[in-house]
């Protein structure tokens, strides 16, 4: 068995060499946040940027700042930063809307130009609101497209000449496991299927090569890994090569070839801004693209690196520490198909972690089951890991989760 102790937990973090990227960010005292794979933290220049945007960027200078504070390009200029870090070219991915409407636009654009495909294969645990986008634009189709649920391990059996797209997310919300993104995305393009790849617990947590996969398209979300804020503006990427025949489902003015013209009839814009649709969210633009910054001189390798040290280190101290209490490893145990999460599955998963978060280690729980640690390498360290699994072990010792509050459930879980 490994040893382990808060000295060597101490002398992990001294060695660390993204120690210093922790600094960073505004941390409550008192916590352990492990929960960055729902909401980022606060990144400390963040606020800075927000606080300017509003006193004098809006505050000021109104609405010149369109042009003198380049408002308008926010989109392009965000999705160049994230480009960086999904392995796409700059010209490649915007930022706009949400994850769900970005899906629901760059699927529209594939089925289209998937002309005699009707079927649209996902897996049965994707996350929920990309399968309601799938069945709300069947719906809107007319119902000509079939979405197949399929599991996860038997996504390559169900591609055949009939269907049009496959879209999974590419780190399971749930496990924490995720595919081979350039296997699948090649088995599927062999077939002649388009493959959209939801990114929304990969950007920002592990290396992410889309152009090395040839993927067709992704959509992602800014509010986890990326730290972007609470509801902060998501982002979709179209490979250069569609860029000419994918044709948005919403043409909005901001999609619009010259929208200042205000021409009656729409034309798309040249390349990835047409995918753009309405006016974008300045400040919370300003605040995603700001803490994009702090990745500017992070090696995602290293990064990567640090996330199996740490999601491996969780699951050894909590089989370690708490063998005896019923939970079971519901992530792969394998580093190499595990993202920068750790899930373990409890029949008394939500009181456990309402009793964690009350005792100061912030994770989420997802039905019907599942106890979820998110591990963001650029502000958990290893002592965190430690604290977090010792407290977890006093919880289930003293029975403190059988408290009758930690039962009672509240809208978010």
């Amino acid at each position: 068995m490994v040893s382990h102790s808060l000295e060597k937990m101490k002398d992990l973090d001294r060695k660390d060499p993204l120690r210093e990227k922790r600094k960073e960010f505004s941390l409550p005292k008192g916590k352990i946040y492990l929960d960055g794979n729902s909401l980022g933290c606060l990144p400390k220049a963040t606020v800075t940027r927000v606080n300017d945007v509003v006193t004098w960027e809006w505050g000021e200078d109104l609405i010149t700042s369109w042009n003198k504070a380049e408002w308008i390009n926010l989109p392009a200029r965000v999705g160049e930063q994230i480009a960086r870090l999904i392995g796409a070219k700059a010209d490649e991915v915007v930022a706009a809307d949400s994850t769900s409407v970005n899906l629901f636009k760059v699927l529209s654009a594939a089925l289209k130009m998937q002309s005699g495909r009707t079927k649209i294969i996902s897996e049965k645990g994707n996350f929920p609101t990309d399968l309601y986008m799938m069945q709300g634009l069947i719906e809107q189709l007319g119902g000509q497209h079939e979405l197949v649920m399929v599991d996860d391990d038997k996504v390559l059996d169900h591609l055949d000449d009939d269907v049009a797209v496959l879209s999974l997310t590419h780190v399971n919300y749930k496990s924490g496991q995720f595919y081979d993104m350039a296997a699948i995305t090649k088995a599927a393009q062999d077939k002649g299927i388009m493959v959209i790849w939801d990114l929304s617990h990969s950007a920002g947590a592990l290396p992410v090569d889309l152009n090395g996969a040839n993927a067709d398209f992704a959509v992602g979300c800014g509010y986890k890994y990326l730290n972007g804020g609470p509801g902060a503006p998501a982002f979709l990427y179209v490979a250069s090569r569609h860029h000419d025949k994918a044709q948005p489902p919403l043409s909005g003015w901001m999609g619009h070839a010259a929208p200042f013209e205000f021409d009656r009839d729409y034309r798309p814009a040249d390349g990835i801004k047409r995918h753009l649709c309405g006016t974008p969210p300045v400040i919370g633009m300003s605040a995603l693209e700001e803490s994009l910054k702090v990745f500017d001189d992070v090696d995602m390798k290293k990064l990567r690196k640090k996330s199996v040290a740490l999601t491996d280190l969780f699951i050894a101290l909590v089989e370690e520490k708490c063998a005896d209490y019923g939970f079971e490893l519901a992530s792969p145990r394998e580093a190499s198909v595990r993202g920068s999460q750790v899930s373990f599955s409890h029949k008394d998963g939500f009181a456990i972690m309402q009793a964690l978060i009350d005792h100061g280690v912030v994770g989420d729980f997802r039905a019907p089951d599942i106890v979820r640690f998110g591990f963001t390498p650029l502000y958990v360290g290893y002592e965190d890991v430690w604290n977090a699994v010792l407290i977890l072990e006093k919880i289930m010792k003293k029975d403190i989760w059988k408290q009758d509050k930690y039962h009672v459930k509240s809208a978010v879980t």
